[in-house]
Order: structure tokens, then sequence, then C-alpha cells
């Protein structure tokens, strides 16, 4: 029996929990927002989908001004070519024959695949995988103090450049980085000594792509970038909201919970657990806020429930049957937990869309 999904005009409170929703007009807000604010600075943009996972608002993104989209995996890439998305981004050291075959597949039919590579392994095997005939884009990515992928010099993306230059299947198209928050000067200074390394060799850097949402409205400080990309803006979450990078009147997803316990009077049992609410604490000591309950803390999590602490909760906390709204830590992790997500506007349902692209981390 498939699940009865809300049909256009149905009332949030009938609608079967725990369930993730959007409201449509903070989505929309959200979009154009960041797009305006590129737009302003000269920069392209190009939303990372792994936040939403969903081609309906990708393509929203791209109405609104972005370039193209950015993905993490090949297959998350293979499910928005087949919606017909036609320049995808990979940010993401691909190895090994069975992707490199997919990859190849890819690049056949997209009108500009790009990927990336921080290491002469990575690009080894791309250059033995794409030939001439259709070469492969490449990108090689730099570490400018976020600590995760990425090459350590400006000397060592001259000389990974170099060899993607030689090598007759790929095309060098520049440099990325996702830098850490607050990096906006050392992320500027690496560009530029690349860059300078680069054309003294005669090699072009037309793209030079910094991303991240935690620091995107710092995008400005990277002169020298001509593009951002960034994917958890385009939701929020109580990350976002913590660091300053939105208002509560910006958050687009709650994840309605209800309330199935109340066992003792200073705790809760919600029907979200851990495969609903991501376990992801980013810094805070608990797993989601509780709108319009003060003090309430979701203080652990198991697969089916929410374990809430109504000790400091001034209002007394909600009852059974009750449903609340949970404003998740990290948004993009409750996307590929659920099938479908449900959009609202003013409580009332407006469309259901699939998570097309959910659990494609291959």
């Amino acid at each position: 029996m498939s699940y009865p999904w809300p049909e256009e005009g149905t009332p949030l409170d009938a609608i079967s929990t725990p369930m993730p929703v959007i409201d449509e007009d903070r989505l929309t807000a959200n979009i154009l927002r960041a797009q305006s604010y590129l737009d302003r600075h000269g920069k392209a943009f190009r939303p990372h989908i792994k936040t939403h996972k969903i081609p309906a608002v990708a393509r929203q993104q791209l109405q609104a001004g972005a370039i193209g989209i950015n993905c993490q995996k090949v297959s998350e890439a293979e499910v928005f070519a087949d919606a017909g998305f036609n320049d995808i981004l990979i940010t993401y050291n691909i190895l090994g024959a069975a992707k490199l075959l997919r990859l190849k597949a890819l690049n056949a039919r997209v009108a500009q695949l790009t990927v990336v590579a921080d290491s002469a392994v990575t690009i080894a095997g791309l250059a033995g995988a794409f030939d001439a005939e259709r070469p492969l884009a490449v990108l090689v990515e730099c570490d400018t103090g976020g600590k995760r992928c990425g090459v350590q010099t400006p000397e060592t993306a001259l000389m990974l450049a170099e060899m993607i230059v030689a090598a007759p299947g790929l095309v060098f198209r520049g440099i990325l980085t996702y830098p850490a928050p607050g990096g906006a000067e050392k992320v500027e200074n690496f560009i530029q000594q690349t860059m300078a390394l680069l054309a003294a060799k005669g090699i072009e850097c037309p793209v030079r792509s910094s991303g991240g949402s935690p620091d995107f409205y710092a995008a400005h400080l990277v002169p020298s970038a001509t593009e951002h990309r960034a994917g958890t803006y385009v939701y929020n979450d109580r990350s976002m909201l913590r660091a300053g990078h939105c208002t509560a009147g910006d958050l687009a997803m709650h994840v309605l919970a209800t309330v199935v316990s109340r066992p003792t009077p200073g705790r809760a049992v919600l029907d979200c657990g851990s495969k609903a609410l991501t376990s992801d604490l980013l810094g805070f000591s608990d797993y989601g806020l509780i709108e319009g309950y003060e003090g309430a803390k979701i203080i652990s999590l198991s697969e089916e429930h929410a374990v809430v602490d109504l000790s400091r909760c001034t209002s007394g906390g909600p009852e059974i049957g009750d449903v609340v709204r949970v404003v998740p830590n990290h948004t993009c992790v409750v996307s590929n937990l659920f099938d479908k997500m449900v959009f609202h506007r003013n409580g009332l349902v407006t469309r259901v869309e699939d998570v097309a692209a959910r659990g494609t981390v291959w």
C-alpha cells in the first residue's frame, strides 16, 4: 500500500508525522536574496543541490540566475542530467574504473561537465579514461583553510594544472576551494598566487570557484573568485541561524513531529528519531530546536524516538498528540532521509516533490 501523500490545499495539521515541510515563500526569498547578492558583486552562482536533491528546486535556482549546479557524487549528477540539467560541477575526487566509466557516459550527454582533482593519482585516472574526442573539464582543488580536500600550496596547484594541460583527454578550467568561515583573506591570497604561477607558464585560469553557505555573504571579500557555490542557504537551518546568516523568518524547512509520550512531567517523546532528524550536532548540545517551547531540548535520538527534556521549558511543554515544528541542526541530511518533500504556503500544502537524488552517495 502506498502512502497517501497530501493533496494541494491540505492543512499541515492533517499530515502524518514525522514529515519535513518547506515554506514556499521563505524558499523563494532565500533563493532571490542569495542570487541578488552575488549579482551585485559580479559573481556567478552555482548552487549545491545536495541540500535539497530536488530538480524542481534547482530549476527555481537557475530561473533566478544561477549558471549551473554543483553536485557531490557521480550518482547525484546522473539524476540531474536525467532531469535535463546541462552544466554540472562535481566537487569530489572521482576514482576507480566503475565510476570513471559512468563519468565518461555522463560527459557524453551533458553540455558542460566539470570535475575536480587534488592529486596526480586522480588526474592519471581521469586522463586514462578520457580522450580528445570528448575531453573532460577539470578544476584543481585547493585547501585554503577548510582542511578537507585540496592541494596545500599554489606550487602544487601549478604542478597538477600542468598535468591536466598535458593530458589530451582533459581540459584545465581553473581552481576551486571550500574555505573555512572567516578565511577570505587567505583564499584571496592563495588564488592570486596560483594565478600568477599559472600566468607565468602561459596557462589560463578562467574559473576560480569558492564556496560555502557559512560564509556566503562574505563572498565579495574574495574579489579574484569568479563564482560561488552554496547549498544550505536555500532552506537554512539551526546552524545558519546561530551563525547569524539568517533569521528565524528565513527558516524554510521544519520537521513536523508529534508528541507520542509524556512519561514524566519533565520529559516528552517525539516521533522523529534519527531516521527523521540528523544526528549531526554541529557544536550544539541537542538535536534540533522546537519552535514555541523555549528551554525544551531534544537530548537524545534513537531510531524512531526523540527524547525531549522539558525541565527548563518555560511553558511546561507540549502535550500528547500535539504537533510541534523542529528546526533541524543540519537541513541537508534531513533531505536524504525522506523520499518526498512537502511544500506549503500559509499552512496549506502547495505541492509534494520527489527527493529524486535521495541516497545518491556513490
